[in-house]
């Protein structure tokens, strides 16, 4: 998976978050109110591409995003189903394809699980995400024009020094810094969400690689999505379900407009996991699938290798 700019990164975290708040109906996380008719925004987003203003480019990107997000609410039950139907095993090329498609496939895939009825709505909502996508992509080409300035090495640095600086706690409240990871050889980080099957399914065995980690000078930490922005519902249910799985190891929250909180814009498809260093740096490509499957683990054990035979 190829990092994009902050800017891009935090606009895909809206999708990714609303998408999984609309599973745990937790959709006031967002900040979305009545949500402007599609008319209405290209009209809006038409006069923002004169203007060229960053400030007003974000506003209209977020209300596009707040389009999408109320079509999830509105059937959150369909696509409920969807976002727990996500192939775990998402390649990198599907992460960066056209969000529309990238929920056509995953219906069409697995078409049988929906009934009739839900299976029209959900093709008549992923075309009019498709226009909404239309007009993201029109307000992205203005907004990274709009940063045309930043120097590539300097994009290079804020794309791996995700965790550089990081602040956040626990989901007991206490505080959380970068010390954190300077500490440890190596930290595995997993990104998860509650309504997300594959990532329940894994915690279980993400606990027992933390206890052999702390044996290597390591340590697993866990991202809930639901939880950011110290969301008390979203985290009252993940601390449930990491003590239902037996999972003890830390999990985090912290701003979802941090560095870190945009990075998440990537992730596309959950378990996402990846390895940051001492310095908050994240190193190697990110890992995408369960590790409960032994395969999928391997792969994820000599990453983890090869980051403390550097050390």
């Amino acid at each position: 998976m190829k990092n994009k700019t902050l800017k891009t990164n935090a606009m895909k975290l809206k999708k990714v978050i609303a998408a999984s708040l609309a599973i745990s109906v937790l959709f006031a996380f967002t900040g979305c109110g009545n949500s402007s008719s599609t008319t209405n925004t290209k009209q809006e987003s038409s006069s923002t591409t004169e203007t060229g203003s960053t400030d007003e480019l974000n506003k209209k990107l977020d209300d596009l995003y707040q389009q999408e997000n109320q079509l999830f609410a509105d059937h959150k039950d369909a696509w409920d189903k969807v976002f727990g139907l996500m192939n775990k095993n998402t390649d990198g090329d599907a992460m960066n394809e056209n969000y529309a498609d990238f929920l056509a496939s995953t219906v069409e895939s697995n078409k049988d699980s929906f009934s009739e009825e839900e299976y029209e709505t959900l093709s008549k909502d992923i075309e009019t995400i498709r226009g909404i996508e239309e007009e993201i992509a029109k307000l992205e080409k203005e907004s990274a024009a709009s940063e045309s300035s930043d120097s590539s090495s300097s994009k290079s640095d804020e794309s791996t020094a995700v965790f550089k600086g990081f602040k956040g706690k626990d989901l007991d409240g206490n505080d959380v810094d970068d010390s954190l990871f300077a500490k440890n050889k190596v930290t595995v980080v997993n990104f998860w969400f509650s309504g997300c099957k594959p990532c329940v399914g894994e915690l279980s065995k993400l606990n027992e690689l933390n206890e052999k980690l702390k044996e290597m000078g390591g340590e697993v930490v866990g991202i809930n999505t639901d939880t950011l922005d110290n969301n008390e519902a979203g985290i009252k249910e993940a601390k449930e379900i990491l003590k239902a799985q037996g999972a003890s190891y830390k999990n985090l929250t912290f701003d979802s407009n941090s560095t870190v909180g945009k990075y998440a814009g990537n992730i596309m498809a959950f378990p996402t996991t990846v390895l940051v260093d001492k310095d908050g740096n994240i190193v190697g490509e990110p890992f995408m699938g369960g590790i409960d499957d032994q395969s999928n683990y391997d792969q994820l054990m000599k990453q983890i290798q090869s980051v403390l035979d550097q050390n």
